[in-house]
């Protein structure tokens, strides 16, 4: 009787944000071990349609890149690395584009549908709502460094997306966008997400990742911080507490948010429901990101 109980209030504090998130969309980033483990997508998929089941409209980006990894080392190919971003050649390109489709994009599809949901797969192989511009980083002596086939997204087909939420779809994109010239470009997925919510004017972003959301001490777990402005996170980043892997992710948050998203939110994708104990509970499990 008292699990009962439990479960109930549960709903009930629920109620309230289900009501006031109903026909809004949420673009949710899948990332690092999410895409590895099969029962822990299996879990994040299932926070996802329940979110469309109560009248959500849900968005997804992915990545990749521990797959496309392990596809590269499968045909001998080593990947090079440019101040932390994969060198993409022609071979390269191919190959991430086909693993993002096969290995990643395709089993979430199938599974969304396994729980009664209707998924769209978006990537460069059948229709791309993702477009870029070719990415120069800036090395020693201000030369610029070539990264072959890499983009840096420069926007995202917002109308189709809308379109497609309206209708019930969950689109799920993968991060190979089109040039201005039709040709494709490998990604950062996190910046992709960050423009698909700009895009559409989600009602929030929520990257998820393999960390518990922003510390203010990298090696200590009790400085997580549940809330922070856009102030707050520039100066974090000044500081250098905000740098790598994080980086990105925290600059798609900002993207969104001055594009007039509400909130971004960062959290652990490997705590069970972390999706809906964010979206639907007062105290969220992860670090939200507000604009002030």
């Amino acid at each position: 009787m008292e699990q009962a109980i439990v479960k109930a209030g549960a709903l009930v504090e629920a109620m309230e944000y289900i009501r006031a998130f109903c026909g809004r969309i949420v673009v949710v980033k899948l990332g690092g071990s999410v895409l590895d483990d099969i029962e822990l997508q299996k879990e994040l998929l299932t926070d996802v349609a329940f979110m469309a089941t109560v009248g959500m409209r849900p968005i997804i980006v992915h990545g990749g890149g521990k797959a496309i990894t392990r596809a590269m080392n499968e045909v001998g190919l080593e990947p090079v690395w440019v101040q932390g971003r994969r060198y993409t050649d022609e071979r390269t390109l191919t190959i991430a584009e086909h693993t993002l489709v096969s290995k990643v994009n395709t089993p979430i599809c199938e599974q969304l549908t396994q729980l009664g949901c209707k998924p769209m797969a978006l990537h460069s192989l059948s229709s791309c709502v993702l477009f870029a511009e070719p990415l120069r980083l800036e090395g020693e002596n201000g030369r610029k460094l070539d990264l072959g086939l890499v983009g840096k997204v420069t926007d995202a087909n917002g109308e189709l997306l809308k379109t497609l939420c309206h209708d019930g779809t969950i689109p799920v994109i993968s991060s190979v966008a089109r040039d201005r010239s039709g040709g494709k470009l490998n990604v950062n997925a996190d910046s992709a997400a960050g423009w698909v919510a700009a895009s559409v004017q989600a009602e929030k972003l929520v990257m998820v990742s393999d960390t518990h959301g922003i510390r203010r001490d990298i090696d200590d777990p009790d400085s997580w911080v549940s809330s922070l402005n856009e102030k707050q996170i520039k100066q974090m980043v000044d500081q250098g507490i905000i740098t790598g892997a994080m980086f990105p992710k925290v600059e798609a948050c900002l993207k969104a948010l001055d594009a007039g998203v509400k909130k971004s939110h960062i959290i652990d994708g490997r705590i069970a429901h972390s999706l809906l104990l964010e979206i639907y509970t007062d105290k969220g499990i992860g670090t939200e990101i507000v604009k002030e």
